[in-house]
């Protein structure tokens, strides 16, 4: 694998529910749409599930994930592609946390920060039109 290696934890508060949260990052639907501009592949199930594999691209660079754990507050992925390492989400009430660590020549803490904005911004987005 070609890059250099990185790593990167981020921690944000975010106005969500823990339930939210879970569902946000793992039901394919869901992630899809905070994802974008990133894709994911069409035809997942529901729900992630341990054991599960499926890719992801970020413009021409896809990005095998390959769900090592899920339990009620943490998710695990590993890596392979584009990057060569794994991510690992913890949630809870009102924060989430993004440990991602790997080869890449892809600029990864600046992929990390964003993809937690949009996250941020997707749930907030959600409750307001929960909300009318």
């Amino acid at each position: 694998m070609l890059g250099t290696f990185q790593q990167s934890s981020l921690r944000i508060e975010i106005p969500a529910s823990e339930a939210a949260l879970r569902e946000s990052l793992t039901q394919p639907t869901k992630l899809q749409r905070w994802l974008a501009p990133a894709r994911i592949d069409s035809g997942l199930p529901e729900l992630l599930k341990t054991g599960l594999t499926y890719t992801s691209w970020v413009g021409p660079v896809s990005i095998q994930h390959y769900v090592e754990r899920l339990e009620e507050n943490c998710l695990r992925l590993l890596l392979s592609g584009g990057i060569d390492g794994y991510h690992e989400w913890s949630w809870g009430e009102g924060w989430v946390q993004s440990r991602l660590e790997g080869v890449s020549l892809l600029p990864l803490n600046l992929s990390q920060t964003l993809s937690l904005l949009r996250l941020k911004q997707f749930l907030a987005t959600n409750q307001a039109e929960e909300g009318r």
